[in-house]
C-alpha cells in the first residue's frame, strides 16, 4: 500500500508494482524521452511502466503522457507515435491527441528545418472518460443570431411542400482548442531541473480530468510540478522519482506551496 500525499524516491516501475489495482484517477507525466533530456544518467522501461499505468488506472481514469521526439541523423525518432500505439495495444483508448505549443521556443540553427515548438500530449483513458471538466473560452460571435432556411420535402421523394426558417443564437462559450500555448520553464526556475513542467500545463490537465479528492500520480515527477498543482487543487497526489536530488526539490516545492495556502500538509 502506498501512502497518499507523498514523494517517493525509487524506481517508478517497482513502486507502482506495490500499488493496488484501479487506485489512480489521473496520471500527468512526461518521460525522459530519447536523448532530449539528460536525466541524471537514468533510463526507464517504457513498456513496463505503460502496463503498470494501465493496471493502476481506474475505469474511466486518464493518463496524460507528454512526449516529444529527438532528431537524429536528420530524422525524427518517432518514439512518441510508437508509445501512443503501444498504449492502445495494451488496452488504453487514445481519447485525444493534444499539442503543447511552447511560447517563445529556443531557436535552432538549421537551414533545412522549421523551428521545433511543440510536444505531444496524449490523453489516454481506461474505457470511456468519466470525468471531463473541459475548459471553456469565449466565442467570437457570442449572442449573435443567425437564421437557417430549409425546404421541407415529403418522405416519399415528392416535391417541396413548404419551407421553414429556424433562428439560432451563438453560445457565449465553446470548448477550448486542443492546442495549448504555454511558456516553457526557464533553466533554473525550478531549482535547476532540466525539463520541468510548466505549472499551468499540469494544472490545466488536473482540473480537466479529475475532481477534488481524486488521486493524481506522476511516476516520473522530477521537480514535483504535478504533485504541487494537485495539492493546490485539493487532489491527493503520489509522486515518484528515481533521483533523490529531484525528490528533494519536489518535496520543497510542494511543502512551500501548501504552507503558503495554510493547508498544513
Amino acid at each position: 500500500m502506498i501512502d497518499l500525499d507523498t514523494i517517493i524516491c525509487g524506481d517508478c516501475l517497482e513502486v507502482m508494482r506495490g500499488m493496488p489495482d484501479n487506485s489512480v484517477d489521473l496520471t500527468v507525466t512526461s518521460p525522459p524521452y530519447d536523448n532530449l533530456r539528460k536525466y541524471n544518467g537514468y533510463t526507464f522501461d517504457f513498456e513496463g511502466i505503460a502496463r503498470e499505468l494501465f493496471r493502476v488506472t481506474k475505469q474511466g481514469g486518464v493518463v496524460v503522457w507528454v512526449v516529444g521526439d529527438a532528431t537524429i541523423n536528420g530524422s525524427e525518432t518517432g518514439t512518441s507515435f510508437r508509445q501512443a500505439l503501444y498504449f492502445k495495444e495494451i488496452g488504453f483508448n487514445l481519447h485525444d491527441t493534444m499539442i503543447y505549443r511552447k511560447k517563445n521556443p529556443v531557436p535552432i540553427n538549421s537551414k533545412t528545418r522549421y523551428n521545433p515548438c511543440f510536444e505531444y500530449m496524449f490523453i489516454l483513458s481506461s474505457g470511456q472518460v468519466l470525468k471531463a471538466n473541459v475548459n471553456q473560452v469565449p466565442t467570437q460571435n457570442a449572442g449573435k443570431s443567425y437564421r437557417v432556411h430549409r425546404d421541407n420535402n415529403t418522405s416519399n421523394g415528392g416535391g417541396a411542400i413548404g419551407t421553414k426558417d429556424k433562428v439560432y443564437i451563438t453560445k457565449d462559450t465553446r470548448n477550448e482548442d486542443n492546442i495549448w500555448t504555454i511558456s516553457p520553464v526557464g533553466g533554473n526556475e525550478y531549482e535547476g531541473h532540466p525539463a520541468a513542467f510548466p505549472e499551468s500545463l499540469s494544472g490545466k490537465h488536473i482540473l480537466s480530468w479529475s475532481n477534488e479528492g481524486d488521486v493524481v500520480l506522476d511516476p516520473m515527477c522530477g521537480s514535483g510540478t504535478t504533485c504541487k498543482m494537485a495539492a493546490l487543487y485539493k487532489r491527493k497526489f503520489i509522486g515518484i522519482d528515481i533521483s533523490e536530488e529531484y525528490c528533494n526539490i519536489a518535496r520543497r516545492r510542494v511543502s512551500a506551496a501548501v504552507q503558503q495556502l495554510g493547508m498544513g500538509l
